[in-house]
Order: C-alpha cells, then structure tokens, then sequence
C-alpha cells in the first residue's frame, strides 16, 4: 500500500475543474441522504404513537381534531413546504446541469493551438504516433504547459483510453475517431490504462505519459528522426495510385483534395457533409456511401489494404493540403 492515493494528484488543466464538480455532486447527495435517514428516525420516533394515544399499529379512535379517510388538512405552512422541497431540488439540479454542461463542452472542445497525437488501440497495446513521425507503444511523451489533442481510433475491439491523473478518459471506436485532449502541467510520468474490458490481457493494456520541458521535449524529438505523417501519407498516397485520379487542378476522375480539410461538401444526393476525419476515413474505406457530386462512383474500396496507422498518415497528408487552394467540391 505504499505510496497509494485513494485520490490520483491533479496534473492537468481540467483536472481540478473535475474534481470541483465530482465532490460537489458527492456533497449535494450526501447532504440530502443524510436529511432523507435524519427526517425517517425523528418520524418514527416522534410519531411512534397515534394523537389519540393508540399503541403503534393499532387504528387510531376517530375524533373531530383527526381526519377521517380521505381528509387531508390544508394549512399555508404545508403548501410553503411542499414549494420549498420542489423549488430548492429544481434549482440545484439546473445549477449542476449548467456547470457540468459548460465542462463538457471544454473538455471535448480541443484549442486551436493543440498539438496533434494520433492513439491506436490494438489488443493489448497503445499504439502511439507523434505529427513529426516518431512511434511509441505503451509511451506517450508531450512537454508541459502545451496543450495536446488526441485523436483516438481502434483495430479490433473497444478500448477506453485513461489517464486518471489528467481526468481524461475516451472510447477508442473501431471504425470511428473519438478525440479529447489535455495540458498538462506537471512534469512527470503518469498511468495510462484501457478502462474497457477488452478481452483476455485487459489489464496489461497500460502505459505511461512521460511530461517534459519544452526544451526536453524539443530533444527528444530531435533525436528520433523519423519520417513525418504528412510525409509518409504522401508516399502511401502515391503508392496506392490515388495520384492518378485526386489532381490538384480538379481536372481528376476524382475531387481535387487540396483545402479539402474541414470544407463543406456537397454530395450527389444534395446533402451537405463536413470534410471531418469521419468523412475521409469512410471516404477511404468506403467510397460508395457518400459520392461528391459531379463525380462518378469508380474509386475502389480500401477497406483491408491500409491499417489504421497508414489511415492516419493518409488523413495526416489530406491535412497538410489545407493550406492549398482549390475548387469548391460541388
């Protein structure tokens, strides 16, 4: 038992928001357990006999101070009793709506400025790959003060990415991006740990964030030359002969994907899609569900032929193109 905490340290930007909450929520229920228990013993002990003095279970004698059945007295007091233990609830439930509600929004809603990780559950591990090319398993270094986003997917079964120190904790969805984000603001190393039951070594499914400096961070980064994302998508891009269709003048078999990152997209049935993670993915993977318009339905399923850390580069590199410029998909 050494060294165990039954309350893991604060070491993120949100952690102590969490905490704000959980222990009010832990407060407010105690409170009204507590007066729930407190009010049933005065009521039995006070009212263990009938006014009339009849014994505990016996029916009381009928009198003109006691109403019969089917009687209820009204007196002003009740009625201020029954609004103040229905307006006082109400409001505190809206209280804790509001409040969890903000939080939410700012736990799933990553800055701007984030720094990109890309987290692959695979049974039993965490495989981890970093914008500028570097790959860890089980490992997760990102420098302090910085925040970090992640964008979490899955191989084969659901895996719950957990970090309980930083009080983040997410699906990873085979077939979806889930993404959250942190930062932290402790150096140090800290548990990960998958928090769904995801089959026979479940619980070695761990790891560790490793918190650095900046400049730490910066060395270590340094000294891992590895070939970028946006590189290496690039290169499976080409190597899959999505060169020959995808042009960047549009004049294509398929849409141009330059600056197509995070445009509307218009498709041949007339919906309006986000050009999101999830759309490009299912684009890949499952090209027939959702046709641009103007473009006919020829490109090939992918579905097999790229795991999903190649999707991350592929999507990586569609990325990197957002800068360029391009036609309206129509």
């Amino acid at each position: 038992m050494s060294g165990f905490r039954l309350i893991p340290p604060e070491a993120s930007t949100i952690a102590a928001k969490v905490d704000a909450l959980f222990w009010t929520l832990v407060g407010v229920s105690a409170f009204f357990a507590g007066l729930v228990f407190l009010l049933l013993v005065i009521f039995m002990v006070r009212y263990r006999r009938s006014r009339t003095g009849a014994k505990f279970g016996e029916p009381p004698a009928t009198d003109a101070h006691v109403p019969g059945p089917g009687q209820t007295p009204h007196h002003a007091w009740a009625m201020a009793l029954e609004i103040t233990w229905t307006v006082i609830p109400l409001g505190i439930s809206i209280i804790l709506f509001v409040w969890s509600s903000r939080l939410f929004f700012e736990i799933y809603t990553p800055p701007p400025n984030a720094v990109d990780i890309y987290v692959v559950g695979k049974q039993w591990m965490w495989k981890i790959q970093h914008p500028e090319g570097q790959r860890e398993i089980n490992q997760l270094h990102v420098p302090v003060g910085r925040p970090v986003r992640l964008t979490i997917t899955s191989e084969d079964v659901i895996h719950d990415f957990f970090v309980p120190d930083f009080r983040i904790k997410i699906d990873a969805v085979p077939g979806r991006y889930t993404q959250t984000w942190f930062q932290a603001t402790k150096t140090g190393r800290y548990h990960i740990f998958c928090a769904q039951y995801c089959g026979t070594d479940h619980s070695l499914m761990a790891g560790y964030v490793t918190v650095m400096e900046p400049a730490e961070y910066e060395r270590w980064l340094g000294a891992r030359t590895a070939e970028t994302l946006p590189t290496a998508g690039e290169a499976l891009f080409s190597r899959l002969g999505c060169t020959a269709c995808h042009l960047a003048d549009s004049s294509g078999r398929g849409p141009s994907l330059a600056g197509l990152y995070g445009r509307r997209v218009t498709l041949a049935d007339g919906k309006i899609v986000a050009a999101d993670e999830t759309y490009l993915r299912e684009s890949i993977t499952n090209p027939a569900a959702q046709i641009v318009a103007g473009y006919p339905p020829i490109m090939p399923t992918y579905q097999g032929r790229v795991s999903e850390e190649e999707m991350l580069q592929l999507l990586a590199y569609i990325k990197s193109l957002a800068g360029e410029p391009s036609r309206p998909q129509q």
